[in-house]
């Protein structure tokens, strides 16, 4: 039984790292997804391909968007 026990504890281990590290990089790669799409933004409305009021909206939503990333990611650090 004890032979048993240990193989399905390290697998459930390894398995609930993967997932915790895939997690991890779903989140990182989508806060650079934001920063990403900000830059752009910021592009578009220095070369006039955007009205700048319109951009400056879509930049303060992804600033929100971001916040609440970095805010999420920071709680789920403290609590593990």
């Amino acid at each position: 039984m004890k032979k048993l026990l240990i193989p399905i504890g390290l697998f459930s281990l390894m398995s609930f790292t993967s997932v915790k590290l895939y997690n991890n990089y779903k989140l990182s790669e989508s806060l650079n997804t934001i920063q990403d799409m900000k830059e752009w933004m910021m592009q578009d409305i220095e070369s006039g391909n955007i009205d700048p009021e319109l951009g400056q909206t879509y930049i303060d939503n992804l600033e929100t968007v971001e916040t609440d990333l970095i805010e999420y990611i920071l709680d789920n650090a403290n609590t593990n």
